[in-house]
């Protein structure tokens, strides 16, 4: 027998995330892709892929709600869409119910969101401006350096040093990473030097207080970010078990709330 599935959907420019839970919110199925040109064929093959693996179809769905760049080119959505720090912060709050600092490394853009010990949001910073610190960042310096995306955290982890990177542009970070080259500086070592730029640039966005979640799809596939961020501030940080979906599940526990569901109130709009 099937049971009643609440779906969330977070479509970016880059990847499209989605979360299909149960009516206690516990995650059943879910999927990652390309978000490509197409972004309603990607985020059905999402959905179909999340529900085979949840053991459910669609008619199964009592709700759904999306999330994200291309949050309005969804066909399946039942409930009004939310935004991306909302969905973050709920779906954050519902791994950890206490206070936290949530530090979102996406794609195309970075957040910092604080939420109290009953997960209302007390501030939040967004970076839209410059692709410094994001995933698009990382790709860029990947082609600069014609090294695969997928291998440039284990070669991260071989520095022995960390070499600096003055620059706060994506155009002058690559004009420095070249120059570093042309010096024949161990590429391991300026990866190193590219995965502590980022994080610096991160976390000169906000004060970073209390417990720190990191979630997003670059640290999901860099885990090497996650212990130079604990060396940075000087404390362990928290990591869900799927850190590309924290919005997605967060979008998924709205659609269950719409639906008169239990809520936990986090990343209140």
């Amino acid at each position: 027998m099937t049971q009643p599935v609440y779906v969330g959907l977070d479509m970016g420019a880059s990847r499209t995330k989605v979360a299909v839970i149960d009516r206690h919110g516990a995650l059943l199925g879910h999927a990652v892709k390309k978000s490509g040109i197409d972004f309603a064929a990607t985020a059905a093959l999402c959905l179909d892929a999340s529900l085979e693996q949840a053991g459910a179809g669609r008619s199964d769905i009592v709700a759904a709600v999306a999330t994200g760049y291309g949050r309005n080119n969804v066909a399946f959505v039942t409930s009004q869409s939310k935004t991306e720090i909302g969905c973050h912060a709920k779906g954050c709050h519902y791994l950890y119910a206490e206070a936290i600092t949530i530090i979102d490394i996406g794609g195309q853009d970075n957040k910092i969101i604080k939420l109290d010990a009953d997960g209302r949001r007390e501030s939040f910073k967004m970076n839209r401006k410059c692709a410094a610190g994001t995933g698009a960042f990382l790709e860029e310096m990947s082609s600069r350096l014609d090294i695969p995306l997928e291998e440039m955290n284990s070669l991260a982890r071989q520095a022995t040093e960390t070499i600096r990177l003055g620059s706060y542009c994506t155009v002058f970070s690559a004009t420095e990473v070249l120059e570093n080259i042309r010096h024949g500086k161990p590429v391991a070592d300026i990866i190193k030097g590219i995965f502590y730029s980022m994080i610096k640039r991160v976390l000169e966005m906000d004060s970073i207080t209390g417990k720190v979640v990191l979630s997003g799809g670059v640290v999901a596939h860099n885990p090497y970010l996650v212990e130079m961020t604990e060396e940075l501030i000087g404390r362990p940080v928290l990591l869900p078990p799927f850190p590309q979906l924290t919005g997605a599940h967060g979008a998924a526990l709205y659609a269950l709330e719409a639906t008169g569901g239990q809520g936990d109130g986090s990343g209140e709009e």
